[in-house]
């Protein structure tokens, strides 16, 4: 998208590359799935997410809802992203990523249980998606084409970027 000037400058407005909001949505699609897996288990009887903590089928709502606000932001905002929703989700998904790595410590529950408790595979695939999720959502936080210093400006025939100085852009 390019903005003529009177003058014969041309802005290029640069948009953030929308790649770690689709590796987001990915992640967040593996924890959904990591929920229905067995997440616990205990002389021979296991859990799912769904009744091992109902702390991971919220979680893994929440990263649907971060996932589609992430596509939204992409097909509407201005520069294809909203930086404070990137981090956000960038911070549930750590958060989450480190409650998989504290069930595979301990597994909390085992003493309304009466039993030892053990991690299972849920736990292992719910820790790729967190991590996947968080590190998705950091790769368009860090996009710095939705910064507005980042504009290409064109002068003539002259490609230049602002952001790069004397040698290949307008010397401030």
């Amino acid at each position: 998208m390019t903005t003529p000037r009177a003058s014969g400058v041309e802005i290029e407005r640069v948009r953030a590359n929308p790649a770690g909001a689709y590796i987001t949505v990915a992640g967040v699609v593996i924890f959904n799935v990591a929920v229905f897996f067995e997440w616990a288990s205990s002389d021979g009887d296991g859990f799912s997410g769904y009744e091992a903590d109902s702390l991971w089928p919220y979680a893994a709502y929440l990263g649907i809802g971060f996932a589609v606000a992430l596509l939204y932001a992409a097909s509407r905002a201005y520069r294809r992203q909203h930086r404070g929703l990137s981090l956000a989700s960038m911070a549930v998904g750590l958060a989450t990523l480190l409650q998989c790595v504290a069930w595979l410590v301990d597994v909390p529950g085992a003493a309304e249980r009466q039993s030892e408790l053990n991690a299972d595979v849920g736990v292992w695939i719910g820790l790729v998606g967190a991590a996947i999720w968080a590190i998705g959502s950091g790769l368009l936080a860090k996009e710095p084409e939705g910064d507005p210093e980042h504009d290409r400006i064109r002068t003539g025939t002259d490609a230049v970027d602002r952001d790069r100085g004397p040698a290949g852009g307008l010397d401030r």
